[in-house]
C-alpha cells in the first residue's frame, strides 16, 4: 500500500539529497557513506520497514556476489603488473606514432572493459596508461579519456562488462545467445562511433605528438601470467554461465577467489595486502541504493513510471525505444547509472516490456555516463585515478567532450538495436 503523501515527501527528500552526495562527495568522503546513510535515515524515522530494507538488500546478492570477484580479479591483476605489462606492450607497438598508440590503447581498454568490467578499466588501466605515455615523452591526457570514454562505451558486449547491466536485468538475465544476438550490432556500433568522434575531437592533440619509440616494458612475473591465465579462465567460465542461463554472481565471485588463492600460494604472499587495497567502498554503496530504490517502488514510484512507459508503447514500440534510451541516458548523467539502472530494472520488471524497449533502457544506461563526470560509479573512479597523478578534468571540460561523443554513439546504437 502507498505511503502516505507526507511520509512520500519525506522519503522523496531523503533520496534526491542521499543521491546528490552521493555524486558531489561533499566533505570528500566515498560515495558508500551517503548511500548508507540514506538508507539508514529512511530506516530510522520509519519510513521504510526494516523488513522491506532487508529485502531490497537481498535483491543485489547477485550483484554483490560479480563485483567481489571482480574487485579481486582486478585488484590482482594491477599487483601483479599485468596493467603495465599490456600499456608498456601498446607504446611499444606504436612505434612512435600517436595514432596508432591512440588506437591500442583504445583496443586495450575495449578488450578490458569487455572480459574484467568497466570499473576495472577505470581503477587499474588508468593508472598504467599514465605511467606508458608519460615513459613514452606523450601528453597523457588524450589516452587517458580513452579509458573513461571506452569504459561505458564497450560495457554492454557481454552482460558481466558492466556491473548496471546485472542491475538492470536482474534475476531476468538473457543468456548468453540471446545478449549477443540483441546487443552485438548496437555495442559495435557504439564502440565504433566513440573511437571515430573521440580520435577526431583529439586530433590536434595527437598531431603534435612525438613519441619515443624505445620504451622499457616490464617483466612480466610468473604470477602475472597466471593472472592473465585466470582472467581468460573467469573469462570462458562466465561465458558459459551466460550460455548456460546461469546468474553470474557466484561464478564471477568464485573465479576470482581462486584464482586469487591460487597466485598467492604460489607466489607465497599474505592475502591482506591484496584484501587491504580492494575497494570493498563498491558494495556498500550498491547496497544502499537498492534499500532506497525499494522504498522507491513502496512510495508508488516504480508503479507510475511503469505506467507511463507502457503508455508510451502502446502509442508507438519506435517511439518507446528512442525516447526510453535517450531519457535514460539523459538522467544518468545527472543522478549516475546505478540509481537510474537500479529504478529502470525495477520499472522494466514490474511489468513485462517488449525486449527492444528494455534493451534502450540498458544501452542508456550504459553509454549516457559518457555525457558527464558524475554519469556512472567507472567514471568518478577514473577521476579518482586521475587526481592521484595530479590531474584535473572539470564537469565542463567532460561534458563538452562528452556531449560529441556519447551522442553519435547512443543513436547508432538504438538504430542499430531496430536492425
Amino acid at each position: 500500500m502507498p505511503a502516505p503523501p507526507t511520509e512520500t515527501t519525506a522519503a522523496w527528500a531523503i533520496i534526491l539529497v542521499a543521491t546528490g552526495c552521493v555524486i558531489t562527495r561533499p566533505f570528500r568522503w566515498p560515495e558508500a557513506i551517503w548511500a548508507v546513510a540514506g538508507a539508514a535515515l529512511l530506516v530510522a524515522l520509519g519510513l521504510l520497514p526494516v523488513g522491506d530494507a532487508l529485502a531490497g538488500m537481498r535483491k543485489g546478492i547477485d550483484v554483490y556476489l560479480f563485483l567481489t570477484g571482480m574487485l579481486l580479479i582486478a585488484e590482482l591483476a594491477r599487483r601483479e603488473g599485468l596493467f603495465d605489462w599490456l600499456a608498456a606492450l601498446a607504446v611499444e607497438h606504436a612505434q612512435g606514432s600517436p595514432r596508432r598508440l591512440f588506437l591500442l590503447v583504445y583496443a586495450v581498454g575495449t578488450l578490458v572493459t569487455v572480459l574484467l568490467s568497466n570499473d576495472a578499466t577505470a581503477i587499474v588501466l588508468t593508472p598504467a596508461v599514465y605511467a606508458a605515455t608519460r615513459a613514452a615523452g606523450a601528453t597523457p591526457l588524450p589516452y587517458l579519456f580513452v579509458c573513461a570514454f571506452i569504459a561505458n562505451a564497450a560495457s554492454f558486449v557481454l552482460p558481466i562488462s558492466n556491473p548496471a547491466n546485472l542491475v538492470v536485468y536482474g534475476a531476468r538475465m538473457p543468456h548468453l545467445f540471446e545478449w549477443l544476438r540483441h546487443y552485438t550490432l548496437p555495442s559495435l556500433a557504439a564502440i565504433v562511433a566513440t573511437y571515430l568522434v573521440l580520435r577526431f575531437a583529439l586530433r590536434r592533440a595527437l598531431k603534435e605528438e612525438h613519441l619515443e619509440r624505445d620504451v622499457p616494458r616490464p617483466r612480466l612475473s610468473h604470477e602475472g601470467k597466471l593472472t592473465a591465465y585466470g582472467i581468460g579462465a573467469i573469462g570462458m567460465v562466465l561465458i558459459g554461465a551466460s550460455a548456460l542461463d546461469i546468474p553470474l554472481g557466484l561464478p564471477t565471485f568464485l573465479c576470482g577467489a581462486v584464482t586469487a588463492t591460487l597466485v598467492l600460494l604460489l607466489s607465497r604472499q599474505s592475502p591482506w595486502p591484496l584484501v587491504k587495497d580492494v575497494a570493498w567502498g563498491v558494495l556498500p554503496l550498491v547496497a544502499g541504493l537498492f534499500v532506497m530504490v525499494e522504498e522507491l517502488i513502496r512510495t508508488g514510484v516504480i508503479a507510475r513510471l511503469s505506467a507511463l512507459l507502457h503508455e508510451l508503447v502502446a502509442q508507438s514500440a519506435t517511439k518507446a525505444i528512442w525516447v526510453t534510451g535517450i531519457v535514460t541516458a539523459i538522467a544518468d548523467s545527472i543522478a549516475n547509472n546505478l540509481p537510474v539502472g537500479l529504478i529502470a530494472g525495477s520499472v522494466a520488471s514490474s511489468d513485462p516490456l517488449p525486449h527492444a524497449v528494455t534493451s534502450a533502457i540498458l544501452i542508456g544506461v550504459d553509454l549516457g555516463p559518457n555525457l558527464s563526470v558524475t554519469g556512472s560509479l567507472a567514471t568518478i573512479l577514473w577521476l579518482v585515478a586521475l587526481r592521484r597523478e595530479g590531474i584535473e578534468v572539470s564537469a565542463w571540460r567532460f561534458l563538452r567532450l562528452g556531449w560529441l561523443v556519447m551522442s553519435p554513439a547512443l543513436i547508432l546504437a538504438l538504430a542499430a538495436l531496430q536492425v
